[in-house]
């Protein structure tokens, strides 16, 4: 059985609770609402990624490559934009 991997909203959590601020400080820091920040923090909400950038900075947290990922290779089904793939191949097969 693989281990979860933490996420950046895992990290960045475990952070804000690490930090021993509080949230009304990280929020006056940060320009965050507190709402937001307590929101996060119970698991009810997601913060945009402006925020969490703004988060990171502030706690002093660096997002680093993986040395040992391998991005997936690039197929039509998993291209920015695989319905327009997905009905150019279908034109292709019609011809």
């Amino acid at each position: 059985m693989s281990k979860r991997k933490s996420t950046l909203t895992d990290v960045l959590r475990a952070a804000i609770e690490r930090s021993g601020l509080t949230r009304y400080r990280i929020a006056k820091e940060t320009g965050i609402p507190e709402s937001n920040l307590r929101r996060f923090a119970r698991g009810e909400m997601s913060v945009r990624l402006d925020k969490a950038d703004r988060l990171a900075a502030y706690l002093g947290l660096r997002l680093t490559p993986d040395p040992d990922a391998v991005p997936p290779e690039p197929t039509p089904e998993n291209l920015a934009r695989p319905t327009l793939a997905k009905i150019k191949a279908k034109r292709k097969e019609k011809r």
